[in-house]
């Protein structure tokens, strides 16, 4: 092994090497029982390997590493999704930027010929980086869910809902982005709080009617006046003393002059506002419902660019067109643009006398992800699946057990989801994706099928009838609801369908527990059914994530400039390409200026190299069961240090035990109490990683074999042995060699999981002291708890003869005694037990503590002036005479508490200032707090030890 750990020299060659030979295959073995199977969630084929991807993945690989290793048929299947509208703006740009013609310009066949050509050169950005993080996936059978496969389920998937009424065409109320012409899923809103405003406008009473107050009209706020035009009601409360009287009365809407009905309805709030609500039906989600309600027509007075319309667009709720009704718009309004509508709007309810006021308002609006403007409730004419029949196995399955939530809770989020479903949208007005396969006659009339051919066969229609195919495609979540059986070749009863669905566990995000993995439940159990005909799962478990936010809890995100690359954390980045590549295509220069600032603070030298097994040990040791997860550049430096730890401990190994005797013969050989001492421990070590790993406690797995391998291996173990390495005969030498080497080669197979390419490079040479034959440590056993190694009594006597040394050492720290002066040691009240474990350990204690001589006390006899420890009831005593100055030590002691106190002053100013309490952070308090406690306790101590020399 090489002096040093460099992850970059062993990293990408050992990837290449796996994967070419094979390891991440499946083996084959499809007995029933043994096969195991995770799909990834597939990354937009337009994305770069994020810090979301890179925890997920990690989880994913532990355990189809950790399942692999224990002999499972394993698959992890791999594939990316088609982003519609995030693949065709990237596409778009790129033409825009080469001077290339325009979608339109181009037509729908050549335009996806581009993107079908970017895809093959840019569209594989996150696989090449899926293979750095160190990924086992069987990327032969790489998927895509517009490849021809997949495609053909989709289609197939369409059909059948169809001709299971499942799926219909209708006019509803969508979310719709104005600026790229398609409705969006909810997922694809992003919702800003912003300053805005709140307008109170007079509605006048219809037919003199007046309220109780005697006022001839009624006052409605809104945040969206330019609305006013589609309005079709006014709702008040039931319950409302001062309108119960009008409802049934008509209000005369203004500017308009249409008579709307006043409807009571318990979505007005009788104590926020002035009670009465106007009614949009065709621009409000809210209104939509009560519109339904109430049965109000639907009036659409907005194009699909957010214009404002010549004539309003009328509906029945059940978005069948409305010819007895009529919505003409005032021609001082048409053809404006929403906002500048807006400000015509209420000038002309001011010039009106109708405008009673405007208040500053604060409220929250709807943005699309991708084109950054505001969403319009939209009436169009999309497809929808009716979710409810679907829904209702979907949630007996989690409510039987056949599909457990990790952690539980989130079945809770599943349910209220489930148990109020709504029709989901499913088409959209793009161009890439699935096209829906439905056709129109020139009447209008819809026919589905699998293909043109078969539409006219199978509803008799004759040539001479023209036909074209619906340009909507379909939502992507659909075609990915269907990705645990399409990408194992459904609709076609394959092995790999047979063999591995259902799959055994869903690693995702919290975030997306509807809008895919609830989908994926009622796709798969209506298509997939078992041997008996009942419906199948599509997984067995669903371990959900928490969002990894930066170290002050904020969200990650490029405007934030607090996005962290986990490939920059693998290879390191200077800070002069961090700050360019966090400012790059910044417009507003005071951003870029500021999150400069920021990153030159946080990151002064850039981000040093760290290598993938640190970056995915400290992933792992994040992956709790919380929600929220806090990004920690520390955490990741003490466990760069800690593969650092284990590389140089291997070494140590390794020089004492090649071409040396390592008890893996037939000569005779002696375990240590040492030897028996860790054999027992890693055993339990193993227990206790199996089960987190078999219960989905990464951060405890991490934990545990940290704990082990840095405080019991390193830092105890490998000192115990030297005694025996360097003074014991043939037989101890030979016991404490194979012990090295078969807890080691075992820690690194149980390591290996979480960190696959540190483990790989040591047990390479390793592996041959230990007498294994196998090419790579990914095909190697998992351990399994051993309890004929757990030697109970020398767990004991070794945690007590370890209490005592570091009793000592203790001493010599408090004391500042040097290390390597011999000292006397006596004891007192000193047990039967425990005068065993001295009796048979004093020349390992003599040497592992440095004593000159270790004394036993009777009870009554007097000890001279000695620094005391108590161990257990017994008294460990060191005669201080001769040991220190005095005098000396005391002005050491001295200076050290003042300095240390002065500080804990500064610190507790700072906490007692109400201003700076009032204004910093929380995170900053608990810092100041933590810092105060600990202050607090290293004065203690210093004042302890004061007394205690002072007594000598």
């Amino acid at each position: 092994m090489e002096k040093t750990f460099n992850p970059s020299e062993i990293e990408q060659a050992m990837y290449q090497a796996w994967e070419s030979k094979g390891y991440f295959k499946p083996n084959g073995d499809d007995r029933a029982g043994n096969n195991y199977c995770i799909m990834i969630p597939p990354p937009n084929v337009t994305g770069s390997l994020h810090m979301g991807h890179a925890f997920q993945q990690t989880i994913m690989d532990a355990l189809t590493r950790y399942q692999r290793m224990q002999g499972k048929n394993a698959l992890w299947q791999v594939g990316s999704d088609h982003a519609g509208i995030a693949t065709q703006m990237v596409v778009e740009r790129k033409l825009a930027a080469e001077g290339l013609p325009g979608r339109h310009e181009l037509g729908r066949d050549k335009f996806i010929e581009k993107i079908w050509e970017w895809k093959a050169e840019s569209g594989g950005t996150i696989t090449s980086q899926m293979r750095r993080l160190g990924n086992s996936v069987d990327w032969d059978r790489e998927r895509f869910t517009m490849d021809a496969g997949l495609s053909n389920a989709v289609q197939e998937v369409f059909v059948r809902l169809y001709e299971d009424d499942l799926i219909y065409r209708g006019k509803r109320l969508v979310n719709w982005d104005p600026k790229l012409h398609t409705a969006i899923s909810d997922l694809e809103v992003e919702n800003k709080d912003q300053k805005g405003q709140m307008w109170h406008l007079r509605y006048p009473l219809a037919d003199g009617a007046m309220t109780a107050e005697g006022k001839t009209y009624l006052v409605v706020a809104t945040t969206r006046p330019e609305t006013m035009l589609g309005d079709t009601g006014v709702a008040v409360n039931p319950d409302d003393p001062r309108y119960q009287a009008l409802i049934g009365k008509e209000i005369l809407l203004p500017l308009v002059n249409r008579r709307i009905p006043i409807v009571a309805d318990d979505h007005a709030d009788m104590e926020k506002g002035t009670g009465c609500v106007k009614i949009t039906p065709a621009h409000d989600f809210n209104d939509y419902e009560v519109g339904k309600r109430h049965q109000l027509p639907m009036i659409n007075i907005l194009t699909l660019d957010a214009m404002i319309r010549s004539e309003g667009e009328c509906f029945f709720t059940n978005g069948e067109v409305n010819p007895a009704l009529s919505a003409p718009i005032p021609a001082e309004f048409q053809q404006l643009e929403r906002y500048a509508a807006r400000k015509a709007i209420v000038a002309a309810f001011d010039a009106a006398g109708l405008l009673e006021k405007v208040e500053e308002h604060n409220n929250t609006l709807p943005y699309g992800d991708r084109s950054g403007v505001v969403i319009e409730p939209m009436l169009t004419d999309q497809w929808y699946v009716r979710a409810a029949p679907l829904a209702k196995t979907a949630v007996e399955a989690v409510e039987s057990g056949q599909i457990q939530f990790v952690p539980k809770q989130y079945e809770n989020m599943y349910y209220s989801w489930m148990r109020d479903i709504q029709d989901w949208c499913i088409s959209r007005q793009l161009w890439w994706g699935h096209r829906i396969p439905a056709w129109y006659d020139a009447d209008g009339k819809v026919y589905v099928g699998r293909n043109e051919a078969e539409v006219r066969a199978k509803y008799q229609l004759a040539d001479s009838i023209a036909l074209q195919q619906d340009n909507d495609v379909l939502d992507t979540w659909f075609s990915s609801a269907l990705w645990t059986f399409s990408t194992l070749g459904w609709p076609e009863q394959t092995d790999d369908l047979k063999t591995f669905h259902p799959t055994d566990v869903l690693v995702t995000g919290f975030d997306i527990i509807f809008f895919w993995v609830a989908r994926m439940i009622m796709m798969t159990m209506h298509f997939i059914k078992d041997e008996q005909g009942q419906p199948q799962v599509p997984f067995k478990t669903v371990y959900v994530t928490g969002l990894i936010r930066d170290e002050s809890g904020d969200k990650m995100s490029k405007s934030k400039g607090n996005v962290i690359d986990p490939l920059d954390m693998i290879d390191g980045i200077s800070l002069e390409d961090l700050l360019a590549k966090r400012t790059r295509n910044m417009m507003q220069p005071q951003l870029a200026k500021k999150i400069a600032d920021r990153t030159t603070k946080q990151f002064p030298e850039g981000i040093p190299s760290s290598g993938t097994d640190a970056v995915r040990f400290t992933l792992a040791t994040l992956a709790s069961t919380g929600r929220d997860i806090n990004w920690d550049m520390k955490r990741l430096e003490g466990y760069r240090n800690f593969c650092n730890k284990l590389w140089n401990a291997s070494r140590y190994v390794l020089m004492n035990t090649e071409e040396q005797d390592c008890g893996f013969g037939t000569a005779e050989k002696t375990l240590s109490l040492a030897d028996k001492w860790i054999l027992a421990q890693y055993q339990q070590t193993v227990k206790q990683v199996r089960h987190y790993f078999d219960t989905y406690r990464f951060d405890l797995a991490a934990t545990a074999l940290y704990e082990f391998t840095w405080n019991q291996f390193c830092d105890w173990y490998l000192e115990l042995t030297k005694p025996i390495l360097f003074k014991g005969n043939e037989a101890e030498q030979r016991g404490t060699r194979h012990t090295l080497i078969t807890v080691l080669e075992s820690l690194l197979r149980l390591m290996h999981p979480i960190m696959p390419f540190i483990t790989e490079s040591i047990w390479q040479s390793v592996k041959p002291l230990a007498n294994i034959q196998s090419d790579s440590i990914m095909l190697a056993a998992y351990p399994e708890y051993q309890a004929d190694l757990v030697d109970e009594t020398a767990q004991a006597d070794l945690e007590w003869l370890k209490a005592v040394i570091t009793a000592i050492r203790n001493v010599r720290g408090e004391m500042n005694i040097s290390p390597n002066k011999p000292l006397t040691v006596l004891l007192r009240n000193i047990s039967t037990e425990e005068q065993r474990r001295i009796e048979q350990n004093r020349n390992f204690l003599l040497v592992m503590a440095k004593l000159e001589s270790l004394e036993l006390l009777a009870p009554e006899q007097k000890a001279p002036a000695s620094a005391a420890q108590l161990i257990g009831n017994m008294d460990l005593l060191i005669p201080m005479a001769g040991l220190i100055d005095k005098e000396a030590e005391l002005g050491r002691i001295a200076k050290q508490l003042e300095k240390t106190e002065q500080e804990l002053s500064r610190v507790a100013g700072k906490l007692n200032n109400e201003g700076f309490v009032a204004k910093a952070p929380e995170a900053v308090l608990a810092k100041e707090r933590a810092k105060q406690a600990e202050l607090e306790q290293a004065v203690a101590k210093l004042q302890l030890q004061q007394a205690e020399i002072a007594a000598i």
